[in-house]
């Protein structure tokens, strides 16, 4: 009895030891469109293939091709390349590339967003030769209708064959799918998407991007912040940028975008209690992570951060401020009066493009306007404020009237500096856009950053 149960069990093992071999065999013999599998001492591996090489670009082909370079480095799936004007008149084509939807690092910052444009931007840079080409035999307008949808193919010696960027984006995970299977590279593109799955590379990964901060704020750009500051108001958010100016238990902060070309900034109150390290992050100059509430300041009509703070005993908690550089210049951007106070800007932000006032984007940046012709000039005459001897300039700039407001403002023997010295002349003037009281004007700091012409 007990020799039939022994029996009966070998006869399970030897079965259920075929059916494996049966299965590990069949699986060698099935060949995926993105992978091999074979078995080396039991173990599974999986061939990678690289199918950035393995798509062929076909000079020859109908669809439309042209050599760039670039001008700018937007994000991983964004670049705009100098064309001739016979594609496009501006110059300029800004190309959206097929295929691929990579996080997000210009607007609000998403997991892996910054290595995907890093991605970009590195093989780009390095590349001899960078070819763009459309989906069939036109250029072909995204969504908002300012972009064109291209595929992206570069090498980095002449004789190299191209590779595609789209198609290396997929599969280096760093992009999920955008109608990936519904483009002339389809098979490559939905091969590319499952091998990086397979692999779990980044996106697909399910670990933490070692360059993404896990606080809980929201990650954005200044440039998101600023065009749509309504919408973030009483939100903890978080965005890097440079401090430019100090005042009043407040920093200015600004950043550049790429994209529209434009400084993005916003006002940073600091208040009473922060203290020491937390202190030295906001000197100016230095590229700071800002991280604090969206607050409406009722007083001055404008949007501010609040409730930023730094917490010595955890110095990489994701909610503390940080300093990310030094060194640092506010970037004073020649600016003229008519464009300040008229201008006119295209945005697009979540996908739709609107029309800004320019002043109201460029809000909390430095700027330098020159040949102004002062007016008049009123001073705060209460000796209680703190802003007794302060100064407003109202000037005229081509006809354009400019509205100064000034600090207290010193000379080299810490003496006030009082109207006279400006009365009647004319100046050039290095500040921040502020508003006060239904007005743009500009905020100047030290007396260095009002320049007397005669």
């Amino acid at each position: 009895m007990c020799k039939n149960k022994k029996n009966t069990g070998y006869v399970f093992r030897l079965l259920a030891f075929l059916c494996l071999i049966f299965v590990i065999l069949s699986s060698c013999g099935r060949r995926t469109a993105d992978e091999e599998v074979t078995t080396s001492d039991g173990i599974i591996e999986i061939t990678v293939k690289d199918y950035a090489s393995e798509v062929k670009l076909d000079m020859s082909s109908s669809s439309l091709k042209q050599k760039v370079t670039v001008k700018t480095y937007i994000d991983g799936d964004t670049t705009h390349f100098y064309v001739p004007e016979d594609v496009d008149k501006t110059g300029i084509l800004k190309a959206r590339y097929l295929a691929v939807n990579t996080p997000e690092s210009t607007g609000k910052i998403e997991e892996y967003g910054k290595k995907a444009s890093e991605f970009t931007k590195e093989k780009l840079m390095s590349a001899a030769s960078i070819i763009i080409e459309s989906d069939n035999d036109a250029w072909n307008a995204d969504s908002t209708g300012s972009r064109y949808l291209v595929w992206v193919w570069y090498r980095t010696n002449e004789d190299e064959e191209y590779r595609n960027l789209n198609i290396e984006l997929l599969q280096n995970g760093l992009a999920a799918a955008s109608s990936s299977a519904n483009n002339k590279y389809g098979e490559f593109c939905v091969s590319a998407i499952s091998q990086a799955k397979n692999l779990k590379l980044n996106i697909y990964s399910g670990e933490r991007d070692p360059d993404f901060y896990y606080g809980d704020a929201v990650e954005l750009s200044l440039k998101e912040l600023r065009v749509n500051i309504e919408s973030y108001n009483g939100i903890k958010v978080a965005f890097e940028g440079t401090v430019t100016m100090n005042s009043d238990n407040s920093v200015f902060v600004e950043d550049y975008d790429f994209e529209t070309g434009l400084y993005y900034g916003i006002s940073v109150y600091y208040g009473y209690s922060l203290t020491g390290e937390g202190l030295d992050i906001l000197s100016v100059g230095n590229r700071s992570r800002i991280v604090g509430t969206v607050q409406y300041y009722e007083a001055g009509g404008t949007y501010q951060i609040s409730g930023v703070s730094y917490r010595v005993m955890r110095p990489d908690d994701p909610n503390n401020l940080k300093k990310l550089g030094e060194g640092n210049e506010p970037a004073f951007v020649k600016t003229d009066a008519s464009v300040l106070y008229e201008g006119k800007v295209e945005v697009e932000s979540n996908g739709e493009i609107t029309v800004r006032d320019y002043a109201g984007l460029v809000l909390g940046t430095s700027v330098y306007m020159s040949d102004l012709d002062v007016i008049s000039i009123y001073t705060t005459q209460n000796e209680e404020s703190s802003s007794y001897g302060a100064m407003t300039f109202v000037c005229d700039s081509n006809g354009v009237p400019v509205k100064i407001r000034t600090a207290v403002l010193l000379d080299e023997n810490k003496n006030v500096i009082k109207s006279e010295a400006y009365t009647g002349k004319n100046i050039d003037v290095r500040g921040i856009v502020d508003y006060y009281n239904g007005e743009y004007q500009i905020k100047v700091f030290s007396s260095k950053d009002i320049i007397v012409n005669n």
